[in-house]
């Protein structure tokens, strides 16, 4: 069996942060998430340098409405009357407090640690957040004191829409809670921040400073000055080794910080849900451990019609639940780790909530509103759904509730649905117009597409084409007829597919044809599915070569480029303003996801070898250890730089990044 690395031991992310430059640390970033949508994310360095950085970012309605509650704390300890700082903040001309200089070493796991080593005082700083509570526990654990020291610890809010900034003129107050603050803003209204330390005498002393600087945002071409609101400080003399906690929560002030909340209770429960994920097939893996422990961070629960339901987050820090995103997740994120329960409610939930035989892309950030724009999304629908089936076993709930919305889909396609969806007389899906964008490259600004693929995209077809053979298969030893009438409707795809989109000039596909017959001849990655998907409309040798032209234009450490370095409307760096990352973000830029379709179809085309995994162990090699070196410790990012050294870049942890590299790992091991 060919692995990475073993071990029984938890998962755990340990980085020499004393041997990092200041740069390192301000690149490398952690997140901690929970099942409500909320979470906590900052950088090794302990400075934000995003909007969205911050020990608590609650979620009012999960997933959605989410609020940057406790943005940061000002850390000071004074020994022997010289003071010390485990803070970092950065302004505009310089970095005051400067705490990163003290930080030895960072680790994640069921939390994120940071060690710091102040001569004869050693200090570890943990912050955990709850698993089902927009909860958060900061703990210091004074493990070495010398002959004692004063601790002085003030919190800094910034109470708002986490989208947004804020400024000094906000209307924040706050007022004395048992052992600590309660805090308002009359722009969340019902809603409060509660703040306590049993071991620490609390102070009032409200103050404004201003103009944190977020060195992210500024590069990101949006603005990154923020003033932030402090209403007092916590205070303790430590003689002795002792652990100090500070609970954050946001409520609507019907939740208490009871005295009885315990530091060990929480950790307990983080660590059994950690064992939880560990117990499935593979467990013993060390990476695959790893992947799972990542996996878990974007599933969370929504509220459809007062009911709880399972889904998926597309990525963090700002995407939501996202049709597209959740289907071509599912199968790593809920099935590779046999989560069928997860599974069955979020394909029910997006089942539900189909309009005219169309999936929903999204769901809205601030209710439950479906949105429809897209192409792809029921596709990627009927593929996971399938392989439910496959891997649950669950017939019945396949019959009764998924059979029904994958023929509706199947019909609306063919006969015709919303923005011009339908099958034309060749039996392939042509759909969109000049003024939309439906397939995942969807990329849009001031009316400008940056990738227009309206018309016949090659994956939405390949996609058709597996969805109809699936069909035609499962019918086979239910009813004949209606397997030979999806069978029929697939060959004569097959027909069409290989005599409009072959490319006998570059042996590959063409990406698109517009509904004038015009080819696009880009060489893209989106051609892949034909060949990776379950049933393939190429011949053999054409797939082969597919496989081929991806490898030898496409393919880079981290992923597959969207578009070939050759095409004059090649990106290399997705960076700058919006327009700059739009104009880059489907035309070169690498997407970590597209490695699982990749590295399935060169397992196929090589029939499965031991040579052909050996291959693909190194292709997905640097992408594993990014999962626990570089970017977000613990997760992939969204995007990377088509052109070397491929800086991450986008959501600093994206769903489909981790699940498809999960399915393609253990396609490699299995």
């Amino acid at each position: 069996m060919l692995v990475l690395g073993r071990s029984r031991q938890c998962a755990v992310a340990s980085l020499a942060a004393a041997d990092m430059s200041l740069e390192s640390k301000l690149e490398r970033e952690w997140l901690l998430t929970n099942t409500r949508g909320a979470f906590a994310s900052g950088t090794l360095a302990g400075c934000n340098t995003r909007r969205y950085h911050g020990l608590l970012v609650a979620s009012t309605t999960p997933p959605a409405n989410r609020v940057m509650a406790l943005s940061t704390c000002l850390e000071t300890l004074l020994i022997d009357g010289e003071e010390f700082s485990l803070s970092t903040f950065e302004f505009s001309d310089r970095f005051t407090p400067e705490g990163y200089w003290n930080i030895s070493k960072f680790r994640r796991d069921i939390g994120a640690h940071f060690e710091f080593d102040l001569g004869p005082v050693h200090v570890t700083k943990s912050i955990y957040l709850a698993p089902d509570s927009d909860t958060v526990a900061i703990e210091y654990d004074f493990s070495s004191v010398g002959d004692g020291l004063t601790f002085m610890l003030r919190p800094f809010t910034a109470m708002r829409n986490f989208h947004h900034l804020q400024k000094s003129c906000a209307p924040v107050n706050a007022s004395n809670g048992e052992n600590g603050v309660i805090i308002h803003s009359e722009d969340l209204a019902g809603t409060e921040l509660m703040l306590r330390c049993d071991q620490m005498h609390y102070e009032s002393s409200p103050q404004w400073w201003y103009n944190f600087h977020y060195r992210v945002d500024r590069d990101r071409g949006q603005d990154f000055a923020e003033d932030l609101w402090t209403p007092g400080q916590f205070k303790a003399h430590i003689e002795e080794p002792c652990k100090i906690v500070l609970w954050g929560h946001l409520g609507d002030g019907s939740y208490q910080l009871a005295p009885s909340l315990d530091i060990e209770t929480l950790t307990d429960r983080l660590r059994a849900r950690q064992s939880e994920l560990s117990a499935v097939p593979h467990g013993s893996d060390k990476t695959f451990r790893k992947l799972c422990m990542a996996a878990d961070q974007f599933v969370i629960e929504r509220n459809i019609n007062k009911k709880p339901a399972a889904t998926i987050l597309a990525g963090y820090p700002w995407f939501m639940d996202w049709g597209r995103d959740t289907f071509i997740s599912l199968p790593g994120l809920l099935l590779c780790t046999e989560r069928f329960e997860e599974a069955a409610s979020v394909l029910s939930t997006f089942a539900a909530a189909a309009e005219d035989g169309i999936i929903p892309n999204r769901f809205d950030d601030f209710t439950d509103k479906p949105h429809y724009n897209n192409i792809d999304a029921s596709l990627w629908f009927i593929n996971s759904a399938f392989k439910y089936l496959k891997a649950s076993g669950d017939e019945n709930l396949f019959a009764e509730k998924l059979l029904p919305a994958i023929k509706w889909i199947i019909d609306s396609y063919f006969y015709g649905t919303k923005f011009g969806i339908h099958a034309d007389s060749d039996g392939l899906i042509t759909g969109g117009s000049r003024e939309t964008q439906l397939t995942w490259m969807d990329a849009k600004m001031d009316g400008t597409a940056f990738t227009p693929r309206h018309g016949k995209a090659v994956e939405i077809n390949a996609l058709w084409y597996n969805a109809l053979r699936l069909m035609a298969e499962y019918y086979k030893p239910l009813d004949r007829e209606l397997s030979a009438h999806y069978s029929q409707m697939a060959q004569d795809v097959e027909v069409s597919f290989r005599a409009n989109f072959w490319n006998p000039l570059e042996k590959c596909l063409y990406d698109c044809i517009a509904p004038d017959g015009t080819v696009d001849a880009s060489i893209r990655a989106n051609q892949i599915f034909a060949v990776s998907l379950d049933f393939s409309p190429l011949l053999p040798e054409q797939a082969r070569q597919v496989v081929r032209c991806v490898r030898k234009n496409l393919l880079t450490p981290y992923g597959l480029r969207t578009l070939s370095r050759n095409d004059a409307n090649y990106h290399g760096q997705c960076q700058g303003d919006m327009r700059r990352r739009d104009e880059a973000y489907h035309q070169g830029t690498v997407w970590p996801w597209l490695m699982g379709s990749f590295i399935e179809a060169h397992l196929k085309v090589n029939s499965f070898s031991r040579h052909s995994r050996r291959q693909a162990i190194e292709y997905i090699r640097p992408l594993i250890e990014h999962l626990t070196q570089d970017g977000c410790i613990g997760s992939i990012a969204e995007i990377f730089d088509g052109d070397a050294p491929h800086t991450p870049r986008g959501c600093l942890a994206q769903a489909w990044s981790v699940a498809e590299v999960m399915r393609a790992y253990l396609l490699i091991i299995e």
